[in-house]
């Protein structure tokens, strides 16, 4: 039975995306009156969308939130009671080659939904952040109340001004609002990532594996359907007028056992060689080490279902079962 905190209508802002067309998938089933998604295609995708869009209860308004105006978003509230704010840049190392893209789509996209909002009285919302706030930090598990925050990346960066933009409407106009830093998010739909990314090469070109830094980096990974569980969860069962908390697993898993579970999966063991390109991060601004304490989701009483190697073993079956497709399909257009 739906919570009666959701018995009016949400927008899913990003809802065509990875994790926010899991949410709205989870939000249809939950019985949610009406889910309005909120999405410019820049990364989501319409078949993603494919389980929700003929559902009576769902409407899709196709819109760009860097837009000032408003004028496409204001209307996509009205009588809104939840807004789940997903929309964001998915992939961490598009920063490195562009730093505006981040300060777009994570910064100045927030601002515009929060301005949106407290124009059309909408007094709650959520919003996708991730542990890559932190930075590197010489404490781990890492709680939500360590600081100072100073995160290495622009894309950590971007997540963390959209957080001080919502605790400050939260604190100035009286907003309710429910902050998620994800650990590594695995599964179906997902449009990049180790995962993905080097499956995508296990296609391609199956003898060699090439992995970005030495395979020591060791993060935690939650599968999609714990995350939206997890979000759901939070909002239902935490009532403060500022909610912070990490959405992860107590574990985590290193980019070497992930690299033989893919090859494994590929039923390459013994065929393709993985060859490590040095150095102990992947890239500038990655944080090869990270473990976030889940304390506070534990106390509130959610669990979650998989484990971070779970987790990973799960999605590469699941990736590995929409590579193949994707590859068959290409095969039969040529």
């Amino acid at each position: 039975m739906i919570h009666p905190d959701l018995q009016k209508p949400v927008l899913v802002t990003g809802g065509a995306g990875f994790i926010g067309s899991w949410l709205v998938d989870r939000l249809l089933e939950d019985g949610c009156p009406e889910v309005r998604v909120f999405d410019d295609f820049s990364s989501g995708r319409r078949e993603f969308l494919s389980h929700a869009l003929s559902h009576p209860a769902f409407r899709l308004i196709e819109g760009d939130l860097r837009q000032p105006d408003l004028q496409q978003l204001r209307p996509a509230l009205r009588g809104v009671s939840q807004v789940f704010h997903l929309a964001a840049n998915p992939d961490a190392r598009r920063g490195i080659a562009d730093p505006r893209i981040d300060f777009n789509l994570e910064i100045l996209a927030t601002f515009h939904v929060l301005e949106a909002m407290r124009l059309e009285n909408v007094k709650r919302v959520m919003l996708a952040s991730s542990g890559t706030v932190y930075g590197e930090t010489p404490v781990m598990p890492l709680p939500e109340d360590y600081g100072p925050l100073l995160p290495i990346s622009i894309y950590g960066a971007g997540k963390l001004a959209s957080e001080g933009l919502v605790s400050a409407y939260a604190g100035t106009f009286g907003f309710q609002a429910w902050i998620y830093r994800f650990g590594n998010v695995v599964g179906p739909r997902t449009t990049h990532g180790v995962l993905k990314d080097l499956g995508d090469m296990l296609v391609h070109h199956p003898r060699e594996l090439p992995v970005m830094g030495d395979g020591s980096q060791k993060k935690p990974y939650l599968h999609v359907s714990d995350v939206v569980d997890g979000i759901v969860y939070g909002i239902q069962h935490s009532q403060e007028r500022m909610t912070v908390l990490n959405l992860a697993v107590a574990g985590a898993t290193s980019v070497r056992s992930i690299a033989e579970m893919l090859v494994e999966q590929f039923g390459l063991t013994g065929k393709t060689r993985i060859c490590y390109q040095g150095g102990d991060r992947g890239w500038p601004g990655d944080v090869p080490q990270s473990r976030l304490c889940v304390d506070k989701m534990t106390a509130l009483g959610w669990q979650v279902r998989y484990s971070s190697d779970e987790a990973v073993k799960r999605a590469i079956a699941e990736v590995h079962q929409e590579l193949m497709r994707a590859a068959r399909g290409a095969e039969v257009r040529s």
